[in-house]
């Protein structure tokens, strides 16, 4: 299987566009039940705290209990979780009681499919296409979560952090393919940290605000980890385009108040992901103009 991947780029591609879509629908899981899950655990630390004890709860985690619909609480079957054909089949609906399915399930399984074929077409096969999928599936995951909840959960970004730093390690680094030398781990997730780190207690310090969330830090030196110091310039430059524009957009188009909080983590991982595909050439094009 390993000679048919290697030999047969088109191959390669389309297994891991499948496999984006599979994990998509995982992704959905993970988006919706960990926050619920990281509340639950916040509750029964802070009964213990206060020397309360809460009523027993069934079991909830990232496999149990199985999907349902939240309207009638019918289980989805096997054949109803096909990512993106089965929204599509059953016409966003539920098949038991009709009632609407939201249309982000299936553009998150979209997205990961493409995103997951783009890279596969960017990296070819090896190591550098896995760690590439793996930094991919876990950046989506932390842009919805973000998106729902301005949270982005240490369950996430620690170990993305570490999974970068560890690579580093183990496997050997083939030109501008991940992983990236241990040296510039090590000083991408240090500096990643400090960068915005900084810039909070300088804001802070200024206005007596607090302007983004620790989450933010640990994400920038998670991408550090995995990218190399030499590109969190291009990360911080091109995530501050992003959240600009979409911040634009928002407040013209959305009508969202210049007060409402947005959550910066999105942007971070747009900018991760472009830099991921093309962080080295638009370095170089950025340091010519200079």
């Amino acid at each position: 299987m390993s000679a048919l991947l290697a030999g047969s780029p088109a191959t390669l591609i389309a297994v891991c566009g499948v496999l984006g879509l599979l994990i998509g629908s995982f992704l959905n899981v993970v988006i919706h039940r960990l926050p619920l899950m990281l509340e639950r655990q916040w509750r029964e630390q802070a009964a213990e705290l206060e020397g309360r004890e809460l009523p027993p709860e069934p079991k909830f985690d990232l496999i149990v209990p199985r999907s349902a619909c939240p309207g009638c609480k019918a289980p989805i079957t096997a054949v109803q979780n096909i990512p993106v054909f089965s929204w599509l089949f059953l016409r966003g609906k539920c098949a038991s009681c009709k009632r609407p399915i939201g249309a982000r399930y299936p553009i998150i399984e979209l997205l990961t499919g493409v995103t997951s074929a783009l890279v596969a077409w960017r990296f070819g096969f090896g190591p550098a296409c896995g760690l590439a999928l793996v930094l991919t599936w876990f950046l989506i995951a932390l842009t919805f979560i973000d998106v729902d909840t301005q949270l982005l959960p240490d369950d996430l970004t620690l170990p993305l952090l570490w999974i970068g730093i560890l690579a580093s390690v183990v496997l050997p680094q083939v030109g501008e393919r991940l992983p990236v030398d241990l040296r510039s781990s090590c000083i991408g997730a240090i500096a990643g940290y400090l960068s915005l780190w900084s810039v909070y207690q300088l804001f802070r310090l200024v206005t007596g605000k607090e302007g983004m969330g620790y989450g933010d830090f640990k994400l920038l030196a998670a991408i550090g980890a995995w990218l190399g110091w030499k590109i969190l310039p291009l990360v911080i430059l091109l995530s501050s385009f992003v959240g600009a524009l979409i911040g634009v957009l928002m407040i013209v188009i959305a009508r969202r108040g210049r007060n409402v909080p947005i959550p910066f983590g999105p942007y971070l991982a747009i900018a991760g992901i472009i830099a991921l595909f093309h962080g080295e050439a638009l370095t170089r094009r950025y340091l010519d103009l200079f």
